[in-house]
């Protein structure tokens, strides 16, 4: 997958964020499980070991999962187990921007400069000119930051390696120089430099923020941020990755890549969670639970996305999709990290959801987009089935 590899691969914790709409079937007598039952098993088919999710119907609860924790094998997945949620975590993220915007600790349009003068002044790039809200709708124009550090994450070698978010900074402003005009580019960078935002108003990390206003009010007890440690604890799906084939075609067997470093995507991918907390923290969310009215409105005031259908918020993905011969929308958001790939759907009010999880990401190959492709196409249809009366 060579394009990937040059233009996608940099953000590969949020590549689903861009995945193709899927047109669920205008009919069907399916439930919303078999309807994703149908592209779990699709996705197995496509090379993933297991795929796992969560449908949401008001107060029901239906778990699915195909496959297993190791591919080859019959250890059985557990729908309660903890996986890396990698770009979901920009959800998080914005969410605790947006508080400290309610609280009158900073304002959406404060410049990135304002708060960390700095950070952002190298190659044409000017942090005076680059708003916080442009940094959580991906359209600062900064480029991400993943380049230089892709053979080394992807190879599984630095899972210890420390990096200071500077760091990171500084590597995406010398990917190339500044351009004009701006438009959409999904890049962690953004988040990363959000988090380090939020340290300027609080004095705290973002870890620390985002476990005090959000996992520990909501009763996440199953999701954390690690700031620094590679590992996963406790009860946890194992990350897979496919290596890259070798001379003559041999593809080598899946290596675990359960651990993984932590500190090349803090706030913009390092939360480790379940399924359960997934939907609980999205329902909250769209239920005004997390953020006050106004910042609930700026979170959901979405711009579209260049040659795509759908458009981003603040930490946000809205998806078109067909249902039923109509047009639909949905909240969402993907994540994409070593070993894992999850996205979630939601209707507008946060009272129909599926959230699921597979556990091989290598960023490298095309097996991983026919997974994606399958699962999300099994996801809109399972949320089609939810809407209909």
């Amino acid at each position: 997958m060579r394009r990937l590899r040059t233009s996608l691969l940099g953000a590969a914790v949020g590549l689903a964020v861009l995945a193709a709409t899927a047109q669920p079937s205008t009919a069907s007598s399916v439930t919303a499980a078999q309807a994703f039952q149908t592209g779990a098993d699709q996705g197995i088919v496509a090379g993933y070991p297991g795929v796992m999710g969560l449908i949401v119907d008001g107060a029901t609860n239906t778990y699915v999962k195909a496959g297993s924790n190791v591919r080859g094998s019959a250890t059985p997945l557990d729908t309660n187990a903890k996986f890396r949620i990698a770009s979901n975590t920009k959800t998080f993220t914005s969410a605790v921007v947006l508080q400290l915007e309610a609280e009158g600790k900073l304002s959406l349009n404060d410049t990135v400069a304002h708060w960390l003068p700095n950070a952002v002044n190298s190659n044409g790039y000017d942090g005076n000119t680059i708003t916080i809200r442009e940094l959580l709708n991906q359209r600062s124009g900064l480029p991400d930051y993943m380049a230089p550090y892709n053979i080394a994450y992807y190879g599984a070698f630095n899972v210890d390696q420390s990096y200071t978010p500077q760091e990171l900074i500084n590597s995406a402003l010398a990917q190339r120089p500044a351009t004009l005009p701006r438009v959409f580019e999904y890049a962690n960078t953004n988040y990363m430099l959000a988090g380090m935002i939020i340290t300027a108003v609080t004095g705290h990390t973002p870890s620390v923020e985002i476990t005090n206003r959000i996992i520990t009010p909501l009763n996440l007890t199953n999701t954390s941020y690690p700031e620094t440690s590679p590992d996963i604890y406790g009860n946890f799906m194992r990350g897979w990755r496919w290596p890259p084939p070798l001379w003559g075609g041999y593809q080598p067997p899946l290596a675990d890549s359960t651990r993984s470093n932590t500190q090349l995507f803090g706030p913009a991918g390092a939360i480790i969670s379940t399924l359960q907390d997934q939907v609980t923290f999205e329902r909250a969310l769209l239920q005004g639970q997390v953020l006050a009215p106004t910042q609930l409105a700026e979170m959901k005031t979405s711009i579209k996305i260049e040659n795509y259908d759908n458009e981003y918020g603040l930490g946000m993905t809205r998806v078109k999709a067909t249902c039923n011969g109509a047009t639909q929308w949905f909240w969402s958001h993907g994540g994409d990290e070593i070993g894992y790939h999850s996205r979630w759907f939601a209707t507008e009010d946060g009272s129909k959801q599926i959230f699921y999880a597979a556990n091989e990401n290598h960023g490298l190959g095309l097996t991983e987009s026919a997974g994606q492709q399958a699962l999300q196409a099994g996801a809109l249809n399972a949320m089609c089935e939810l809407l209909k009366p």
